[in-house]
């Protein structure tokens, strides 16, 4: 019987680390095994700086390329070892590789991470490059997790929307009518903001469990520049990433502005932009029902009580109540839409992504054969 053990492989907008896992598609997707691996500071320096236009970026982007592709296939031989399996085991491997660059306007998306040579590396065959075939159907190529969403956690008769709080944020409505289709957008920064300012102010990685911004108030009139950005007026299909929302972003907000303030105050503020705006687009969908949230933000205690202050019709949780570990879910969605690609089952969902119809996503690179 062929395998149905699926790998995925997902690194973020926050490029903290890479998440494996190996997932059982013979019925109801069933995490097996998972890790995360570090991204070294080496590389996440090169792949932050391709984010912005630069010098000898097709030279730079090259190497990133390879360097990547690397770091994903050792993720990927790292969690095959740890579960006891070989590459006979394994359907195929689903890489998201990592964005540089989304411009679905200007009809592309660039993730790095050469599948090619991934396969070379752990001899599985891998599925990648999911995005640009939505984005040639006219889509936004973004997200592309709502699918993975509707088949794991779409209950007929509740109102559920799913959100995934990485870099940016993201949200999936799934009817409480299932005929109805499947909603969904980035509302805009999720954990982005906050991270780059505990990063290049104070040289920590993220403000852990919120504890720098539980100390600070909010800024008013900071808040209310955040939530003028006209991203967060865009009608959907809509997709954003570190183009729009990013350190240079915010450090020209800041600076239009009279006054110093303090780093918890700053904090708390991006803390409540992120709240507010994705609290202003959950209530665009409807009125009630079910948030589950997802992705490394939902970690974020004040973060998840902000979102339930502002959503007192919602049952606010995290999706480990429904038996899935938020930080495995992004991952645990390539290695399902590689098994979709694998059985030529769509992958996207025109009505998140605007895209013609629906379409099956990635290209299949197989390893060698001798």
């Amino acid at each position: 019987m062929p395998s149905e053990l699926y790998l995925g492989l997902m690194s973020g907008t926050s490029l903290d680390a890479i998440d494996a896992v190996l997932l059982d598609c013979r019925s109801r997707p069933r995490l097996v095994a998972s890790l995360s691996l570090p991204l070294e500071p080496e590389l996440r320096e090169t792949l932050l700086a391709l984010c912005q236009p630069g010098d000898e970026e097709i030279f730079r982007m090259g190497i990133a390329d390879v360097a990547m592709a690397n770091a994903l296939a050792h993720a990927a031989n790292c969690l095959m070892q740890e579960a006891g399996c070989t590459p006979d085991d394994i359907a195929a491997i689903g890489s998201h590789g990592q964005t540089v660059r989304h411009h679905p306007e200007s009809g592309f998306t660039l993730q790095l991470g050469d599948p090619n040579l991934i396969a070379e590396l752990t001899n599985c065959h891998v599925v990648a490059d999911f995005r640009r075939r939505d984005i040639a159907a006219g889509g936004q190529g973004a997200p592309l997790v709502p699918a993975f969403h509707a088949a794991m956690l779409r209950q007929p008769g509740e109102h559920r929307c799913v959100l995934n709080l990485g870099g940016m944020a993201n949200i999936s409505w799934l009817d409480a009518d299932a005929r109805r289709p499947v909603l969904g957008f980035d509302t805009g920064p999720a954990n982005v903001l906050m991270d780059g300012w505990m990063q290049a102010q104070l040289h920590q990685p993220m403000d852990r469990n919120g504890q720098l911004a539980q100390q600070g108030r909010i800024i008013e009139t900071f808040l209310e520049q955040l939530m003028q950005h006209p991203y967060l007026s865009l009608p959907p299909p809509k997709s954003t990433g570190r183009e729009t929302f990013n350190q240079a972003f915010l450090q020209s907000t800041l600076d239009s502005m009279d006054g110093v303030f303090s780093h918890p105050d700053i904090m708390r503020t991006l803390l409540e932009f992120t709240a507010r705006s994705i609290a202003q687009s959950v209530l665009d969908l409807g009125q009630q029902g079910r948030l589950i949230a997802c992705g490394g933000g939902s970690y974020n205690p004040l973060l998840m009580q902000r979102l339930q202050a502002l959503l007192p019709c919602f049952v606010v949780e995290t999706s480990s109540a429904h038996g899935i570990e938020p930080q495995w879910m992004e991952a645990m969605a390539f290695a399902w839409l590689a098994w979709a690609r694998l059985h030529g089952q769509p992958g996207n969902v025109p009505s998140v992504t605007g895209a013609r119809g629906l379409r099956c996503l990635g290209g299949l690179y197989s390893p060698t054969t001798d």
